[in-house]
């Protein structure tokens, strides 16, 4: 069965930086674009950044871009998402998303209607 499990959330202060890891089981992540996702309390899931299928191309949204750092290790199975400068307001649950198809491309969108499997979410918190 194909899952996303993600994981290195946590509690932060600000101006520090954690390290998010999706890692995949029941399916490869190579060749799948990949897209990181987040939701604060009391708004909509944004997107945060992304990675081609070919892992060479890499997106970020408004929020994240200059801070935010996406990569993968295809050995590993996993994307990761390396936040640093974090605010207050990065407070959200963060998840992972893959594409079911498995195809070499230089894109990923960063809408969820661009993604089939998704993982449960891992909380980070930035505050003092």
């Amino acid at each position: 069965q194909e899952q996303l499990v993600e994981s290195g959330g946590g509690l932060v202060q600000p101006g520090g930086s954690l390290r998010l890891s999706c890692a995949a089981s029941g399916f490869t992540l190579d060749v799948r674009a990949v897209g990181w996702f987040r939701q604060a309390p009391g708004k909509e899931r944004e997107a945060v950044s992304c990675i081609s299928s070919s892992g060479y191309s890499t997106f970020y949204a408004g929020s994240g871009e200059g801070r935010f750092t996406i990569s993968r290790d295809t050995a590993k199975n996993t994307v990761y998402l390396q936040m640093n400068s974090l605010k207050p307001e990065d407070t959200a649950v963060y998840s992972c998303a893959a594409q079911e198809i498995a195809v070499v491309d230089h894109f990923c969108p960063l809408e969820e209607s661009g993604y089939d499997y998704w993982g449960q979410g891992t909380q980070v918190t930035v505050s003092s």
